[in-house]
């Protein structure tokens, strides 16, 4: 099988839900920003803050191509759509599957979350303007599964109904 890329925006529940959704189906899970901090040896925010954004977009961009192309769960960092190369590789080799929460949800579950580089600060209030500008690049995936509200046994059960229904269409 094809591996599968979970996206969405931060607190949509991809890491949760890649461990998850690994567990179900007996297969490796990677977490794309995990694997950048083991190599780096740093965390995400001191890549952040050392060297900038675009410096970690290309160090995202490498270690996408870089994880396994079978068989396995790749979590990724919530801006991995924002280059285009990104979600054109997303499409070509694996299945994409973007995991929507909406805005609301997401403040919640990230009202004292420190540890992310974008929520500092000013950028806390901009979470919505953030969240509705990477909006209709996530909608390029082509599956589609609501988190919003849901008990994680119900988004496994999502996920995996919509990888074997795209299984199926894709050896047809």
């Amino acid at each position: 099988m094809r591996s599968i890329y979970l996206t969405g925006f931060m607190g949509a529940g991809k890491t949760t839900a890649g461990i998850a959704l690994g567990n179900a189906m007996g297969m490796r899970v990677f977490d794309s920003d995990a694997e950048i901090e083991r190599q780096q040896q740093q965390t995400i925010t001191a890549i952040f803050a050392e060297r900038g954004e675009e410096a970690f977009r290309n160090m995202e961009s490498q270690m996408l191509q870089s994880l396994p192309k079978q068989n396995c769960i790749i979590t990724t960092g919530g801006g991995i759509i924002l280059k285009r190369e990104n979600r054109i590789w997303l499409a070509n080799h694996g299945h994409w599957v973007y995991l929507h929460c909406e805005p609301d949800e997401i403040s919640r579950r990230l009202a004292s979350d420190e540890s992310r580089p974008l929520l500092s600060g000013e950028r806390k209030n901009n979470l919505r303007h953030m969240f509705e500008e990477r909006l209709p690049l996530y909608l390029e995936a082509p599956i589609v599964v609501d988190t919003t509200g849901k008990r994680m046994d119900e988004i496994v059960k999502d996920i995996r109904k919509r990888i074997n229904e795209a299984e199926i269409e894709h050896t047809v």
